[in-house]
C-alpha cells in the first residue's frame, strides 16, 4: 500500500496528515501532526522571514518527517503558503528545508490554496443544497470559497490573515476602540469583492476551517454550555453567539482572554483580529450559524495527489454523497457483511416510506435509518452476543462525516436497539440523552429496523419487497419472496413486531405473497446455473 504524508507549511502553523492510499482510490488517515511555529511573525509586515522563525520551522519539519517515516511513508507532498510566498527570503527557506530535512516544498499561489481547502472540506462536509461559503482564516491570508450545488464556483485569497492584521492594526492590549474601528473599516472594504457573489446568491451557510475559527466555535459553544473537547468537527454555533463573543474579546486583555473557556492558549494573541473578521463575514452574509470543519488544505492536498495518481476513485464516484460514502467506508472497515446489511437497509427504507405518515417521521430520519441499517452489525467485530451494544459504541466513536453530533448519536441508538427484545429507554448503555422528539423518532426507526432485520434472517435476501396495507388497528405487511422457502424469515419477523405494533397502536399480520411468474422464472434459471455439470 502507498503511504503518503501531506504537509501544509502555513504562516501560523505547520500541519501534517499521514494516510494510506487504497487501490480503490480512497485513503485511511493514520496520524496527524500540528505545531504552531509563527513562521509569519513580523515577516508579513517586514517582508522577510526571521531566522528564529525559520529555525522553528526546520525543527518541526524534521520531526514530522521522522514521524512519517516511522509510519512507512513513501510519498511526501508539501506546500507553503502566504508567509513563504511573500517573503523576500522565502526561496532561501525552501532551500534550507531541502538541504537540512530532505523535503521538497512547493510554494503555491493563494487561489491554489483556496482550491485545496475546498477539496479537503468537500470530503467530510455535505456541500450540496443551497449555496454556502467556506471561510479559512490563516496567519497571512484568508480564503473565501463560494459553493453552489457542491462545486466551488468562486475562489478568493486575500491578504487579511490574523498575524498580519494584528501586527498592522493593534498597538495596545486590549486594543483601543479607534484601532478596532480602523480594522473594521479596512476589512469591510477588502472583503466586499470576495463576498459579493455569495451575497447575490444568498449563501447563508458558513463552514469555517483553520485553528482560529475552530477556537472561536469552541469558545462560543462553551458560552452556550456545550463542552466539545476535541470533538469540534461538525459543531455549529449561532452567528449571534459569535458576535457576542467578539464583543467580549475586544474588551479583554491577554490575561482575561486566557481565562475564557475554550480558548486555545497558542491563539490568545491573534484571536481578537480573527473574531472581528469572522463577525463581519457572518453579518455581511446574514448567516445564521457557523459550522466548524477540521479538514482543510492538507487533506485537500492528499486527495488531489491520490486523484492524480489513480485511474479513478471508485468509492467517490459510486458514493457521491459524503454521508453515504462515510457510512460505507465504516461498514467495510469493521468487516460487516455488505450483502446482508445492504438488503436490510433496502427493506427498512421500503417500510419507512410506507409507514412514515402513520409514525409521523421526519424526512431526515430516513438517512439515519439507512445509516443504522448499514452499520447495525459492525459490533460483531468485538462480540456476537452483545454486538448491538458494540455497534453503538463503534458508531458514535468513529468518524461519520457529513452528520451532526446529534445525528450520529441517533444513528447509534437506532443500531443499538435493532435487537428484538424490549422497549428502548433513553440513556441505555451509557448513551447520550436525546431531545424527547428526536428520541420518539429514534424509537420508530429502531422498530422498523428490527422488522427489516428479521425479514433477512437467513441472509439470503429471500424477501424481495414489502407492501404495507390496511388502516386502523389492523395492518397487513405483504412479503414478496423469491421462492416458497421464507418460513424462517416470517417466523423471525413475527417475533420482532411488538415495538412497531405498540407505536402504531395496531396488530400486524405478515402475509406471504406468491412470487410473480417472472421472479419464479428467474429463480429457476438461477437454480439451474448452480447445478454442477455432469461428469464426462
Amino acid at each position: 500500500m502507498m503511504r503518503i504524508a501531506a504537509i501544509d507549511v502555513g504562516s501560523n502553523s505547520i500541519h501534517m496528515v499521514v494516510a494510506e492510499a487504497r487501490p480503490d482510490g480512497h485513503y485511511v488517515v493514520l496520524d496527524r501532526g500540528k505545531e504552531m511555529v509563527r513562521l509569519g511573525e513580523r515577516s508579513l509586515t517586514t517582508g522577510r522571514l526571521t531566522k528564529p522563525a525559520m529555525d522553528r520551522g526546520i525543527k518541526t519539519l524534521a520531526r514530522f518527517k521522522a514521524l512519517a517515516l516511522r509510519h512507512g511513508v513513501n510519498r511526501f507532498r508539501a506546500v507553503a503558503t502566504s508567509a513563504v510566498r511573500e517573503a523576500g527570503n522565502g526561496g532561501e527557506f525552501i532551500q534550507r528545508i531541502y538541504d537540512e530535512v530532505g523535503l521538497r516544498v512547493r510554494v503555491i499561489p493563494g487561489i491554489e490554496e483556496a482550491r485545496l481547502i475546498y477539496l479537503g472540506v468537500a470530503q467530510v462536509v455535505d456541500l450540496g443544497g443551497p449555496p454556502s461559503v467556506i471561510l479559512d482564516i490563516g496567519g497571512g491570508s484568508v480564503e473565501v470559497v463560494l459553493i453552489e450545488k457542491g462545486r466551488a464556483t468562486e475562489l478568493h485569497s486575500l491578504k487579511l490573515g490574523v498575524s498580519r492584521m494584528t501586527e498592522e492594526f493593534f498597538e495596545n492590549d486590549p486594543p483601543r476602540s479607534r484601532e478596532i474601528s480602523k480594522l473594521e473599516k479596512y476589512l469591510r472594504a477588502e472583503l466586499e469583492p470576495a463576498l459579493a457573489g455569495a451575497i447575490r446568491r444568498k449563501a447563508r451557510r458558513v463552514v469555517g476551517t483553520s485553528g482560529t475559527l475552530q477556537t472561536l466555535v469552541s469558545m462560543a459553544a462553551h458560552r452556550l454550555g456545550v463542552h466539545p473537547g476535541t470533538q469540534i468537527h461538525g459543531l455549529e454555533v449561532p452567528a449571534e453567539e459569535v458576535s457576542k463573543l467578539r464583543r467580549g474579546l475586544v474588551r479583554a486583555d491577554r490575561e482575561a482572554r486566557l481565562a475564557m473557556r475554550g480558548m486555545d492558549p497558542k491563539r490568545v494573541d491573534l484571536v481578537v483580529a480573527g473574531a472581528v473578521l469572522t463577525d463581519i463575514v457572518l453579518r455581511r452574509l446574514e448567516a445564521s450559524r457557523l459550522q466548524a470543519c477540521t479538514w482543510a488544505l492538507r487533506e485537500g492536498l492528499l486527495q488531489d495527489y491520490i486523484a492524480g495518481h489513480t485511474k479513478g476513485i471508485e468509492e467517490s464516484a459510486r458514493f457521491g454523497d459524503v454521508r453515504r460514502r462515510s457510512v460505507v467506508r465504516l461498514m467495510r472497515r469493521f468487516g460487516s457483511t455488505p450483502g446482508h446489511s445492504e438488503h436490510v437497509a433496502r427493506l427498512a427504507l421500503r417500510l419507512f416510506d410506507q409507514l412514515r405518515g402513520r409514525l409521523k417521521l421526519r424526512a431526515e430520519c430516513r438517512g439515519w435509518l439507512e445509516a443504522a441499517a448499514l452499520l447495525h452489525d459492525v459490533g460483531h467485530l468485538i462480540d456476537h452476543e452483545e454486538h448491538h451494544r458494540h455497534s453503538y459504541y463503534l458508531i458514535v466513536n468513529s468518524q461519520l462525516f457529513g452528520f451532526r453530533p446529534d445525528e450520529i448519536e441517533a444513528i447509534g441508538q437506532i443500531a443499538m436497539h435493532h435487537h428484538r427484545k424490549g422497549v428502548p429507554k433513553p440513556g441505555e448503555g451509557g448513551s447520550t440523552l436525546l431531545a424527547p422528539e428526536t428520541w420518539r423518532q429514534v424509537k420508530a426507526c429502531a422498530a422498523i429496523l428490527r422488522l427489516a432485520e428479521g425479514l433477512d434472517r437467513s441472509h439470503y435476501a429471500v424477501v424481495r419487497d414489502v407492501k404495507v396495507r390496511g388502516k386502523g388497528r389492523r395492518v397487513a405487511i405483504e412479503l414478496q419472496t423469491s421462492g416458497p422457502e421464507a418460513s424462517l424469515e416470517v417466523w423471525e419477523a413475527k417475533r420482532r413486531t411488538e415495538l412497531l405494533e405498540k407505536l402504531l397502536s395496531a396488530e400486524i399480520a405478515l402475509r406471504m405473497r406468491a412470487p410473480s411468474r417472472a421472479s419464479r422464472k428467474k429463480a429457476r434459471k438461477k437454480k439451474r446455473g448452480r447445478r454442477r455439470p455432469a461428469s464426462p
